[in-house]
């Protein structure tokens, strides 16, 4: 009785559960006038936050803050194809990464480059956050470097560079070229460990930004740079003409934040989500309501400080945990769908006819090896988008080769007496792959699905870096913050995400157990 009362629990508990997917998926999310991107460092978390927060509060448009989406190649498409509104960018990135022109050119120029795109530079916040080379000060004291150039003649200092950094034309390749460093050999590491990794001693010199929060406490020191090489960075504002013009009273709001950043303020926002672990939506609605002189009772009805494990239960009610489920339940589910719908029938061929099948698995499993931001790149290219779509198309990629095994080595465990004896009573080969032999495997399949379903969803997590959303988001901010309670947020509840999704495949097996008996 006992196992049976939980056993209809656990039913309950599975069905509540499908219902609030269904709900999720049917209506979606709240639709928003107004979507302001990121990149994935904690300076544009904020920024993009502070944004969204003018606009909403100025323009009285919905917003939407979409975080970490990734690269300034990836956020700025995602501004071309109108996946988001606007998105803060730095002078120097805008001219001479992604224009490539001169950093001395005007604005009006830069805006003359941008119109055929649909897009427009404006409103710069007031600070500078220009490139930096930095080393531990107790070693620049030792071996007396105190600017770039003296880097030269001490090639067995461990250089740790961020991958863009190391891409970028105004970056390594410039620094590099202009101080004769080509004896050095940097190792590419994410921005957002570098800090954590010189303080460990893996590494000597970093590349740093002049607003970062860890140069507060004097543990680093920026090396001079002479030449000049690393030119303006002033923050400005890229954003679409036609969102503009859909909602003019937005251009208003957004130019309220001119000027209202300086390097100090910038740096201390960064200090207050990576040394105090406050949430970047917090911490810049604090400083709108401070810049904006907004009423005492308005900044008392705010949300108080909490821990780190405060803001985490905080999350699991908040606004964005239903927004992100939504997110991952749409990648993970319908790519796993149309997985099934083309995995088995392929599983089929590669089973009864090998001459075909083979080449498909052989392809399919070559998939598998690609790693899952160079794919996701790939698709990006190919089919000229960010978001959604690429991530579908690469979890549904992933998710073929489990179910394609699954089904051929649940055929190939058919009992051939079995085959004979309906051969025998004339049944032909579709009746007889419908009725007999796929019925006979599917506990095979079921473990195909099974292993299908938590492999994407531990891959889903990866989707965020293309702007695609879900539980990565919060991982991907709290690795570029630095705080293991935000990448928790994410990835807890991917886990549990997982484990339900494999208790929903075991219900539907059970089902049909029943329903046959």
């Amino acid at each position: 009785m006992t196992l049976l009362k939980t056993e209809k629990i656990n039913h309950s508990l599975l069905k509540l559960w499908v219902m609030c997917l269904g709900v999720l998926m049917a209506f979606g999310v709240t639709a928003k006038d107004f979507t302001v991107g990121s990149k994935s460092f904690t300076e544009s978390y904020i920024l993009s936050e502070l944004i969204a927060k003018t606009v909403a509060d100025q323009a009285h448009v919905q917003t939407l803050a979409k975080q970490g989406m990734g690269s300034t190649g990836i956020v700025f498409n995602a501004l071309k194809t109108g996946d988001i509104d606007v998105y803060p960018e730095y002078w120097g990135t805008l001219t001479q990464e992604i224009l490539g022109i001169q950093d001395k050119s005007s604005l009006d120029e830069v805006n003359e480059r941008l119109r055929p795109w649909g897009l427009q530079a404006g409103v710069f916040l007031g600070f500078n956050n220009a490139y930096a080379l930095a080393m531990p000060r107790a070693l620049s004291d030792q071996t007396h470097i105190k600017s770039i150039a003296d880097l030269q003649g001490h090639t067995e200092l461990r250089l740790g560079l961020s991958h863009e950094f190391l891409a970028r034309k105004d970056g390594w390749p410039g620094v590099s070229s202009a101080y004769h460093l080509g004896a050095f050999k940097p190792v590419g590491i994410e921005h957002g460990l570098v800090y954590q990794a010189v303080a460990h001693h893996k590494i000597d010199v970093i590349d740093a930004y002049t607003t970062d929060s860890r140069l507060i406490d004097g543990g680093l020191v920026l090396l001079e740079d002479n030449q000049q090489v690393f030119t303006s960075y002033q923050a400005l504002l890229l954003f679409r003409t036609q969102a503009i013009k859909d909602h003019p009273q937005i251009v208003q709001a957004m130019r309220a934040l001119e000027g209202k950043l300086s390097n100090e303020a910038m740096q201390s926002l960064n200090a207050q989500v990576e040394l105090e672990h406050q949430d970047a939506r917090a911490v810049a609605e604090a400083f709108y309501k401070r810049t904006f002189q907004v009423s005492a009772a308005q900044l008392a009805s705010g949300a108080p400080l909490q821990s780190d494990w405060g803001h985490f239960v905080e999350f699991l009610t908040h606004g964005d945990f239903w927004r992100l489920s939504l997110q991952h339940s749409e990648l993970v589910i319908l790519s796993l769908i149309l997985a099934i719908v083309m995995g088995v029938p392929i599983g089929v061929c590669i089973y009864y006819v090998p001459r075909v099948g083979k080449p498909l698995l052989y392809g399919v499993s070559l998939l598998q090896t690609i790693p899952s931001l160079a794919l996701l790149s790939f698709l990006i290219v190919a089919v000229n988008s960010i978001g959604f779509l690429p991530a579908f198309m690469a979890l549904f990629l992933y998710a073929l080769l489990p179910i394609i095994e699954a089904t051929q080595s649940g055929l190939r465990s058919v009992d051939r007496s079995v085959i004979e004896a309906s051969k025998a009573l004339g049944a032909g080969f579709w009746p007889q792959l419908w009725r007999i032999e796929l019925p006979l495997c599917k506990s095979s399949l079921y473990a195909g699905v099974q292993v299908a379903a938590v492999w994407t969803t531990g891959t889903a997590t990866i989707a965020s870096f293309v702007g695609a959303g879900g539980y990565g988001e919060r991982i991907a901010q709290g690795l570029s913050t630095n705080n293991t309670e935000m990448m928790l947020e994410g990835a807890i509840p991917s886990a549990v995400f997982a484990l339900l999704m494999r208790k929903l495949i075991d219900a539907i097996e059970h089902f049909n157990d029943s329903d046959a008996a």
